[in-house]
């Protein structure tokens, strides 16, 4: 089996990764892939896709008015694989989908990693499900060579981080604040103490997200962990600026990888 995002990141540890995040279907679908390529085009390694939700309860005000935009112009979960797939034929970059769980459950959970799969995606990343509650998702990503990936915060108990760590698949995804996601003037210094905790359980492959906005933070983070995760900024500069203006601003923080 092989893992798209662990080779991404087995190629570029060196320099530090820089993970995108933009919303599926905003402001369309087809301007939503034209943001993905631009970000992959001006150094973003890995694309981090959301999955619009009318519940969005860990997302900041930025992201929800993106994704309630989406879904009143009438966002289908089935647009996501053919979103994955105009990306995937245009960069070589792995493309993760970012959802709540509810949404995969309805589709059906084996369906949707088929059809993710067969689309190029490269797996998922599940903010609120936990280790525990995902065996069905675990069994349907491996049949189907997806990765997945957990979450880990500061509040997390040793056992909860050593069971993300030992179940996730291409990166943990550790989160520097407690509370909705959001550019921050300063990324919580709680972050390095989850990315510690996480190498203590021997996580290789950790990516740090909620609150960076800067070339300084990007370079900030990346002296401590793998992976630096930008949404809310990248999402703003789309929202104002379209596929030029994200594609800028992604370029402006890839300066701040090694």
């Amino acid at each position: 089996m092989s893992s798209q995002v662990n080779a991404v990141f087995n190629d570029r540890r060196e320099h530090g990764l820089l993970i995108g995040y933009l919303p599926l279907g905003f402001p369309t679908v087809d301007a939503s892939v034209e943001a993905a390529v631009a970000l992959v085009e001006n150094g973003v390694d890995i694309l981090e896709m959301g999955l619009p939700y009318s519940d969005p309860v860990m997302d900041g005000l930025v992201i929800q008015r993106a994704t309630n935009t989406a879904l009143e112009a009438g966002f289908r979960l089935s647009q996501t694989f053919e979103a994955v797939a105009a990306i995937r034929e245009r960069v070589d970059a792995p493309v993760l989908v970012m959802t709540y769980f509810n949404p995969i459950l309805q589709y059906g959970v084996d369906a949707f990693a088929r059809d993710l799969a067969a689309a190029g995606g490269a797996g998922l990343i599940t903010p609120d499900l936990i280790p525990d509650e995902a065996k069905e998702w675990l069994g349907a990503a491996d049949d189907h060579d997806l990765d997945h990936v957990f979450l880990a915060a500061p509040s997390s108990s040793a056992d909860r981080l050593s069971s993300a760590t030992s179940n996730s698949r291409g990166f943990v995804y550790a989160v520097s604040t407690m509370g909705i996601t959001g550019a921050r003037n300063d990324v919580d210094t709680a972050a390095r103490g989850v990315v510690a905790r996480l190498r203590e359980s021997g996580a290789t492959n950790i990516g740090v997200g909620l609150g960076i906005s800067t070339p300084e933070q990007v370079t900030e983070v990346l002296e401590y962990a793998d992976a630096a995760i930008v949404g809310s900024a990248l999402v703003s500069a789309l929202a104002e600026g379209g596929a030029q203006a994200a594609g800028a601003l992604a370029k402006q923080l890839s300066a701040g990888k090694h």
